[in-house]
Formats: C-alpha cells, structure tokens, sequence
C-alpha cells in the first residue's frame, strides 16, 4: 500500500547535508519546509537550491514552504543568558529598557505589549512552561508575579492566555522574507498568527506583486495560532488554500485540552471547503533525541491521519534532531498503517452535496465510478492541479495520480493527500494525450493488461478549470 498522507520536513543544522536531505527525500518526504524565524535570507535561498538539486538527483520533485516568522513576541536577552524565577516573586517585563535582563527584569522585543495587557492577565513564557500573572502597568513595564516558575531563558516566546494580543500578523520583516521566497519560487507561503482573513489577503497581494516579474504564484497557508482566529476560521480558509494546525501556540492561548477537538474541526472545515490541511507541532519530539517515538506520539500521528489531514509535519525532530531520517521513516510507516484502518464512505459523502461546476461534478464522478469499478487508479489531466485537488478530498482507497505539464501545479500536488504528481508533455490532441497518460502509467507499474482505470480531461485541452470529460478505460 502506497502512502496517502503527507510529510513534510522542516530543514535546519541536522539535515542541511546533500546526503541527508537526499536520505530524507527518498524515505518519504514530500515538501520541505524553510523557517524564517531563523537564518538570513541568503541561507534560505540556497537552501532552496539545495531541495531543487537533491529532489533532481533523487528524481523525485519535492514542494518548498516557506514559513514566516511573523510577529513573535519574546523577551530580549539575561546576563548569563538565562534567570530562574521562582513562584510568588515580583517580575518586571521591560519595554523601555535596552539592558541585559536580571532576576527582576527582563527587556521585550515588542514594545507594544504593555498596551496590549491588563492587571488580571495572565501571560505564558516558553510554550506555557512559565505562568505570570500581570498586576499593574506602570508606562513600559509590566509588572507581574510568578505563579508557575521554572529557567527563563534568552528570546523565549510570550503568550496571553486567552489571547489578545494586537501585534500584526504580517511584520517588516515577513514582507522582506516574501520577496525572499517569491525570488526562489516556493510553492507554499506559511503565514504565522494570522487573526483574519485580511491578514491572509494582504500576504497573497504581498506575494504576488513579489513573484510578478516571473508569473509565480504561490499557494497560502494560513497557520492557525490565535485564538482570535478560531471564530472566523471559515473566512480565513476562504482567503487561502490551506491551513496549518500549528498545535503549540494555539495549545497556549486557549488550552492543551481544547486543543484536539479544534485539530478536528479545523481539518473537517478544511476538507469540506476543498483546502488542504497541515496537522503540526510536537508530532514525533521524543525522536530530537531518541531513535524511537513514544507509543502516544505514534497515535497523535495516527490520529492526525483518521481524522483526514493532508499532511503531518516535522519541526525540530529533522531540523536539529539527532535521527531525521529515522523520523520520517518512521512517520512514513505509521501513516500507512493509519491508512488500513480507514473507512471509506463515498457514497455517504455524496449524499445532499450539489456541485455547481461543469469540472468538479467530473472529479466527484470519477471518485464514484473509480470506487464501485474497483479500478486500479484514476488519472487527471489537470493544468491547474484543481481536479487532483477536488479528488483528493475525499477518502477512497483507490490512488490519484494528477498528471499535469506544469511543474509548479506538480510540486503543489505534493501535498495533497493520496495524489501522486506526474509531469507529462502538454497535448493539443485528447487521444494522445490519453494514450500517453496511459503509457506513463503502465510503464511506472501501477497499471497492467487488463487493470481498469478512470480518467478525467478537459477540451480543449490546456485550459485551467476546464475538466469536462470522464473515461473508463481498460489496459489492452
């Protein structure tokens, strides 16, 4: 059984090697990730080019994310590069200070936090590891008392319970970094903390008038991180294509336990709206160090699978992790095994669903007729990956393979669960090109004499959004 599921990659120190990359590559991976919060943006360019060589040498092509740092707020920097607080002590956080911070004050990076924060507030430090509560707001300091203490180290991340926090989603930083990413052409645009769809809109005008000069587009994934943006969720997803369940942020703004019920919504909302949808953050941490997950992140990424995410992604566990090829095997090997366990309820997600487009009622009908043919794999012809993308939102256990003679609309349909991207020579004439579509099929082995198989075409052809015809066919 082939893998439906995705896996994406996040590159750093562990995994910057030719040999690593190309080892991860042909262990699963199907997009990498570059992470803006660290490096210049020289690091991320040839980094870029480094994916685009290996993926070459491997002959696989693998889609780039590019994800944005956003408006990280942290504390500035300690004498000795750390402090220990400890519960029912006094701390101060600084907006006005440019000193090394101490036992009793520390600097900030956002000045605007004090504004932002009330006496009552509760803010969380290092991922919710550290707990204050804010008592007065005198100017630029905050003053606050410890509940929960522990090490607070350099640049950690400051969080309000509950959230709240004004900072813009988009910083000058971030829309340095688009242009950064547009000049490479990565597929995908992360967008952190994004609080609406505006947010989302003004990244996508941001990259376009970035990647104009090479009439490159990227795809927009909006990574939900406030809980500001879990009530207009729908009008968020509507102004992307795609979202990130970027599980730690959001765990600390409204909860570890909320957390898991929102994972399963966000990826229903998704799919229904016809999205692709990243399930992310913490999904294989034990393996940083350990050659081995533990049994609850092995369901975590189960889970994350029976609930219909398009991907699962890796963060520090192959960025600076000790095994990252190990940890993409192993992530490969239980999306699988997730995968047998699916159920497939075609009919039923048909049932009161109207298509209003001439392209997506085909796709529906080739998921239908592919299902209750039992064919071997449905093809589409697609320009845009849009048909592919349509098929793919729906569970069936049959493969879609999205054949297509642009490379970027290839390297997107990486991400799109149980879609194999394949490049094929652009046609003017349907019959070749569904004899060549079949051709290339039967010489990669997934089709043989006698396999039945569906496949889906516009006319004429090589016009986006112009599927409009559905065959049934048998190999001779």
């Amino acid at each position: 059984m082939t893998r439906a599921t995705k896996i994406v990659a996040t590159l750093g120190p562990a995994s910057s090697s030719p040999e690593v990359l190309e080892r991860m590559i042909r262990a699963g991976v199907d997009v990498v990730r570059l992470n803006f919060s660290h490096g210049k943006a020289q690091d991320h360019i040839d980094r870029a080019a480094l994916v685009r060589e290996v993926a070459r040498r491997v002959g696989k092509e693998v889609a780039i994310m590019a994800d944005l740092q956003g408006p990280k707020i942290r504390v500035g920097k300690f004498e000795g590069g750390k402090t220990m607080l400890e519960p029912g002590q006094s701390f101060i956080l600084d907006g006005a200070t440019t000193e090394l911070g101490t036992n009793e004050r520390v600097g900030l990076d956002y000045k605007e936090l004090p504004r932002d924060l009330r006496p009552g507030d509760t803010l969380l430090l290092n991922d919710g590891l550290l707990k204050l509560t804010v008592d007065a707001v005198r100017g630029a300091e905050v003053h606050t008392t410890v509940v929960v203490g522990g090490e607070l180290s350099n640049n950690k991340g400051i969080n309000k319970a509950g959230g709240g926090l004004t900072a813009p989603a988009l910083t000058a930083k971030d829309m340095e970094d688009i242009k950064t990413a547009m000049s490479f052409q990565c597929e995908y645009l992360a967008v952190s903390f994004p609080k609406n769809a505006t947010d989302m809109e003004m990244a996508r005008q941001l990259a376009n008038v970035a990647g104009e000069s090479t009439k490159h587009r990227a795809a927009l994934i909006a990574k939900i991180e406030r809980s500001e943006a879990i009530p207009v969720l729908e009008s968020i997803l509507r102004a992307s294509d795609g979202i990130m369940v970027a599980r730690g942020d959001l765990a600390v703004e409204v909860g570890n336990a909320t957390v898991p019920a929102l994972q399963k919504k966000m990826i229903k909302m998704a799919r229904e709206l016809d999205r692709i949808v990243i399930t992310a953050t913490q999904m294989m941490e034990s393996m940083i160090v350990n050659p081995v997950p533990t049994r609850a992140e092995v369901s975590d990424v189960a889970n994350a699978v029976l609930d219909g995410t398009d991907a699962v992604m890796l963060s520090a566990e192959t960025a600076a992790g000790k095994y990252p090829v190990e940890t993409v095997e192993m992530m490969s090997t239980i999306c699988i095994e997730a995968e047998r366990a699916e159920e497939v309820s075609l009919d039923a997600d048909f049932t009161n669903k109207l298509f209003g487009r001439i392209d997506q009622s085909i796709a529906m009908a080739a998921l239908f007729a592919a299902y209750h043919l039992g064919c071997k794999a449905i093809l589409a012809l697609t320009e845009s990956g849009s048909t592919a993308l349509w098929m793919s939102r729906h569970r069936i256990h049959v493969p879609i393979y999205g054949l297509t003679s642009q490379v970027n609309s290839q390297r997107k349909m990486t991400l799109y669960r149980n879609v194999r991207p394949l490049l094929i020579p652009s046609f003017t004439d349907r019959d070749q090109a569904l004899a060549k579509a079949e051709a290339l099929l039967v010489d990669q082995g997934v089709l043989k004499s006698g396999d039945t198989y569906a496949i889906t075409v516009g006319e004429p052809m090589g016009h986006p959004g112009g599927t409009n015809m559905l065959k049934i066919c048998r190999v001779a």
